[in-house]
């Protein structure tokens, strides 16, 4: 693992695919112009828009997506994960919400399925049903590379359930990526408690791109793109409007605040 810079993108995607993923580009390409090797699109990045309209377009998006993330990690030269996007569930009327991290050379380096699926009734009068859309993935994704480390893959929701985050730790995660579209009603008391949490527990660096603003309806997002070091330090922050978060991945951190809490060596439950 080398020492390299990390871009967390945030966005306010809408339902329109196209202007999402010329957003995405222009982003992707303003992170590699800064330094950034490794660049993370929020989830939802190409489309953001009624479960209605995303299951009807599902195969549609799935396409222009992973075309797009190999196009731009080809152009720019980076490692870019697209992080939430519905790629179309076999046998089923449903999507998968799908994480693809694609290489410099537009090769395939990990594909992740949500686990964790956000079915909650929020104080603020918002109900979202992502099970009625989605099928929950079932494996986890621990991507290796000699330049880059061990990047443990995650989808928003699933910042709630620590045991994906010691799992994946435990199979040798040195950076963990939790792309997401946080609603702004739990974000303002959890976003950044949570990721701080995940980070401290498995002395990892978090890098957690985001979706912001206001995106059809109701429909609102918190911001904040975050990289997190494994102290549990906020390196970088995206404010809550589109832009990006950008910090440098130190391997000699890493292994100094592991050294000074080892606590991935205490573990004595499985």
């Amino acid at each position: 693992m080398e020492s390299y810079f990390a871009a967390a993108v945030q966005m306010t995607s809408t339902a329109d695919l196209e202007a999402n993923l010329e957003v995405a580009y222009e982003f992707v390409g303003i992170a590699a112009r800064r330094g950034a090797r490794l660049v993370t699109l929020p989830e939802n990045f190409a489309f953001l828009g009624l479960e209605a309209e995303k299951l009807e377009q599902a195969a549609r998006i799935a396409e222009r997506s992973e075309k797009f993330l190999h196009t731009a990690a080809r152009d720019w030269q980076v490692t870019l994960l697209g992080g939430g996007y519905p790629t179309p569930a076999e046998g089923t009327a449903k999507c998968y919400n799908t994480a693809l991290l694609v290489g410099p050379d537009g090769s395939e380096l990990g594909r992740y399925r949500k686990l964790h699926l956000f079915d909650v009734n929020l104080p603020d009068g918002n109900t979202y049903r992502e099970s009625d859309s989605v099928v929950p993935g079932h494996e986890l994704v621990v991507v290796r590379t000699p330049a880059l480390g061990n990047i443990g893959l995650s989808v928003c929701y699933d910042l709630r359930f620590p045991e994906l985050y010691r799992a994946l730790s435990a199979q040798g995660a040195q950076v963990l990526t939790v792309p997401s579209a946080f609603t702004a009603f739990t974000g303002k008391d959890h976003w950044r408690v949570l990721l701080r949490a995940r980070a401290i527990e498995n002395t990892c660096y978090v890098i957690a791109a985001a979706q912001t603003g206001e995106h059809y309806a109701r429909r609102q997002t918190y911001g904040h793109a975050l990289i997190i070091d494994p102290w549990g330090n906020m390196l970088a922050d995206a404010g809550d409007t589109p832009g990006m978060a950008i910090a440098e991945i130190d391997p000699g951190r890493l292994a100094q605040v592991r050294r000074q809490l080892p606590v991935l060596q205490h573990r004595q439950l499985p």
